[in-house]
């Protein structure tokens, strides 16, 4: 009684957290006040992180195995990651990634109190399929994958955002001065001139944001990549020693290995410097879609030998 009602306590108190960060950030887009928001939300997702991680602990105690073996669980491993990368990009001094996982942090966390997964938040006896040491090294690596998967895609997608508003702002300009006939043109030649400065520096500090989020992207993905490929060679060994087969294209198993190959591709178009930018963040984001398919669409089918991850009463 004493672990559930501790559970409760943490589980709440985290989405509080973030709820209040965000909020505040959000005030901040409208009104300038004393406060710093970056220390603050720095401040609180330490504190979400330090409760997850609480919680997580005091879940895998009274459950006595790792907890990981449904999705409610999953999902709050998922926040745990989204704050973790935040930690990490904290030091890093990158605020761009710190933004990302603010929001991704109190998604989860939103779904993961709300009323959709209250008949499975409760932790069972695991079934025989997940009595194995290999649940640890699987699962966390596929939603640690997940995690990083997701952060980097969404900063390709803010540069593809970027990337087309400035396009589009560079259109607009170009029909304006066509609509300026050559008398107008003269007669405001000055007052263009003396803008000139301020513009090319504002579009400096765009150029500078876009390489950035190119950056750091790649190198987030490129992380993600790599527990994605660990967590689907870990299944396939686990998936022989529980029955008896390294692959069955199983639903999650066939979707797994379509994310892997969607962020193989933006990898490979890394290679070519002509694929950078905007190029590569379109399969980024085609991969931002495939990941929630495979994580949360798969579960909505409940078939399959993953059919244990499953919403409750979906499962066959």
């Amino acid at each position: 009684m004493i672990f559930l009602t501790l559970e409760h306590i943490l589980i709440h108190l985290s989405f509080s957290i973030v709820s209040i960060v965000i909020t505040i950030r959000l005030i901040n887009l409208v009104v300038t006040t004393i406060l710093k928001p970056y220390d603050l939300s720095e401040t609180g997702i330490i504190t979400t992180f330090v409760c997850l991680t609480g919680l997580l602990f005091t879940r895998w105690i009274y459950s006595a195995h790792f907890p990981l073996s449904n999705l409610y669980e999953s999902v709050i491993f998922l926040s745990w990651s989204f704050s973790l990368i935040h930690i990490v990009a904290y030091f890093k001094k990158n605020k761009n990634i710190s933004r990302i996982t603010a929001s991704s942090t109190i998604f989860t966390q939103g779904f993961a109190t709300s009323g959709l997964l209250t008949e499975i938040n409760k932790s069972g006896i695991l079934v025989p399929a997940l009595q194995s040491e290999w649940l640890i090294m699987h699962v966390s690596m596929m939603i640690l994958s997940y995690g990083a998967l997701l952060c980097g895609s969404l900063l390709s997608a803010a540069l593809l955002v970027i990337t087309c508003r400035k396009k589009c702002n560079e259109l607009l300009r170009l029909i304006e001065s066509l609509a300026f006939d050559e008398i107008q043109y003269r007669n405001q030649r000055m007052d263009i001139f003396g803008k000139t400065y301020f513009v090319s520096v504002k579009n400096y500090y765009k150029i500078q944001l876009v390489q950035q989020l190119d950056y750091w992207s790649y190198r987030v993905i490129n992380l993600g990549f790599i527990f994605l490929t660990m967590g689907i060679l870990s299944g396939a060994v686990w998936a022989n020693e529980a029955w008896g087969s390294y692959w069955s294209w199983d639903p999650k198993e066939t979707w797994a290995f379509i994310t892997w190959i969607v962020f193989a591709i933006y990898l490979h178009t890394r290679t070519n410097q002509n694929f950078w930018g905007a190029n590569s963040a379109i399969v980024a984001v085609i991969g931002f879609l495939i990941i929630w398919i495979c994580y949360f669409g798969v579960n909505l089918l409940g078939i399959g030998l993953h059919s244990y991850g499953s919403f409750p009463g979906m499962s066959s």
